[in-house]
């Protein structure tokens, strides 16, 4: 369901198809209207709407069944999976989790293991990773979203961490995009390098992306 704030649901405006310079301000404006719509949501709201995509989260993993899970710290607000993942861990002890991690600035990122009780450093955004772990391969990755289409295209920070780290891993894991509702979007105007999701999981419920399913 789209959400209810008339901004974020406002017509997007149609840059010329060879406008790249428009589109990529469209991109910003984008990224960051929603950023901070969700920086704004008060603690209770988000608390509620985390709760509604955990039981979400439950359900499609139930059925997808990963052993291997990696997930993102929480950074600006977004949705903060850190105690759901702690449930899903003790829930089985053949499961493992992993967090991404920066080793080289314009190349993959690696996932390291954690563990509820790992010893933790920083990145240089001051997100926590883990301080030491051995490297893990996911089989579903759970990557939070600043804007999404229901393509499962999103837009990040603008770094293309995620983009260049998909398009490098074979096979490619599951990808579940994670958001609040607040950060759909009609298009994210993708461009070549963009890496769809398989899945979009918010509040409203678990979705497959249709543009993982016509490129499948």
């Amino acid at each position: 369901m789209p959400p209810e704030n008339s901004t974020v649901n406002s017509p997007l405006p149609r840059p010329a198809a060879d406008s790249g310079g428009e589109i990529a301000a469209l991109r910003k404006n984008l990224r960051n209207a929603r950023i901070a719509a969700r920086e704004q949501l008060p603690a209770a709201e988000r608390q509620a709407l985390t709760a509604r995509i955990e039981a979400h989260l439950d359900a499609l993993l139930a059925r997808l069944a990963p052993t291997r899970l990696a997930f993102c710290w929480p950074w600006r607000n977004e949705v903060d999976l850190v105690p759901w993942m702690n449930r899903w861990l003790a829930a089985d002890a053949t499961r493992r989790a992993a967090l991404p991690v920066v080793r080289n600035p314009g190349q993959p990122m690696a996932f390291l293991r954690w563990t509820p009780d790992a010893a933790m450093d920083t990145d240089h955004h001051d997100i926590p990773i883990p301080a030491d772990g051995e490297r893990l391969e996911p089989d579903l990755i759970l990557v939070p979203l600043n804007v999404f289409d229901a393509a499962g295209y999103r837009l990040g920070y603008g770094g293309g961490y995620f983009d260049r780290t998909l398009a490098a891993l074979d096979p490619l894991p599951v990808c579940v995009g994670v958001a609040f509702e607040l950060a759909r979007t009609e298009t994210v105007y993708p461009q070549p390098h963009d890496q769809p999701m398989d899945w979009i999981v918010t509040e409203a419920g678990a979705a497959q992306a249709t543009g993982r399913t016509l490129s499948a």
